[in-house]
Order: structure tokens, then C-alpha cells, then sequence
């Protein structure tokens, strides 16, 4: 064991102060390439997974918003979803922080969002104690209406205006 492999078990903000220092200078013969190579796939399991959580949370008050709301408003004439509308702008706003540091995550969110819309789903029912059949299995929302910050969906018993067919695309 290196005295490098050994700071990596004692010392992780050390052991990677060493190994920039060591990448700088070009000593590639000395760096921890093993924990070097476990890290960076780390970093981008990582990244992978607050894309995911992020898509979850947002299509989750999306679904909400939309097949909920309306229900919601007959009960309790003073709610006004204040709080889903905060969730939804702050979820959006963390994607796009997200997507911008990392362009390359922009190939995973296909991948991401499938992965996402049916976790979405299931949370959406949770929380709002409605069968997991009231919301479509597949995504409704086009990419660009997930990001647009202008986008809410029509409650449930308005029209369908800015969503896509379940032929267009499926998440």
C-alpha cells in the first residue's frame, strides 16, 4: 500500500490536494489512479442521481398540480398550491444549475427522466392519497415544458394544452 492509498483511507481532502498537485506537475507515475478512477465514476453515478432525484420531485408536483389541485380547491377554497408552484420553480431551477455546470448530464436525460416519471408517479399517489391509475404511465410533459418556467399544467378538468400525446413520446 502507497503512502497515497493510505492518505486516501486517512485524509480524503489531502489525498486529493496530492493528486491535483501531482496531475499539475505531470507525475502521472505517482498518483492513486485506482481510487482516481473509483472517484470520477463515483462523480458521475452521483450527478446521475440528483438529476434523477431532482426530475422525481418536479414531475411528482407536476402530476400533482395537475390531477390534484383541482380536488384540492373544491375542498379548501384557500389553497392556492403556493407551496407546489415554490417546489416546481425551485426543482427547475436546480436542473438547470445542474445541467449548466454539467452539459454532459443533457445525454442522460432520457435515460433519467424514464427513470423518474414512474418513481414521480408513485410519489404523486402517496402524497396526494389518490389511486396511482389517476395519473398517465407515461409522461405527459414534453422536455421543454418540464423546464419551462412559464409551464403548469391544466388542472385536471381544463384542457390539455402544452402536454403531448402519450404517442409522441413516453418518459
Amino acid at each position: 500500500m502507497t503512502k497515497l492509498t493510505q492518505l486516501y483511507d486517512q485524509d480524503y481532502t489531502a489525498w486529493t490536494e496530492t493528486n491535483a498537485a501531482l496531475l499539475k506537475a505531470g507525475r502521472f507515475e505517482a498518483l492513486d489512479i485506482e481510487h482516481l478512477l473509483e472517484e470520477l465514476s463515483e462523480m458521475g453515478k452521483s450527478e446521475q442521481r440528483s438529476l434523477e432525484s431532482r426530475l422525481r420531485v418536479l414531475l411528482a408536483h407536476l402530476l400533482k398540480w395537475q390531477f390534484h389541485y383541482a380536488q384540492l380547491s373544491e375542498r379548501w377554497r384557500e389553497f392556492d398550491g403556493r407551496s407546489w408552484r415554490n417546489t416546481i420553480v425551485h426543482q427547475r431551477a436546480e436542473l438547470k444549475l445542474l445541467l449548466r455546470k454539467h452539459p454532459g448530464m443533457k445525454r442522460l436525460w432520457t435515460a433519467a427522466l424514464q427513470e423518474a416519471y414512474g418513481d414521480a408517479r408513485e410519489l404523486a399517489a402517496e402524497e396526494s392519497g389518490l389511486p396511482i391509475e389517476t395519473f398517465p404511465s407515461a409522461c405527459p410533459y414534453s422536455d421543454q415544458a418540464i423546464l419551462d418556467t412559464a409551464f403548469l399544467p391544466p388542472h385536471e378538468h381544463q384542457g390539455h394544452h402544452d402536454l403531448i400525446s402519450d404517442n409522441e413520446r413516453e418518459c
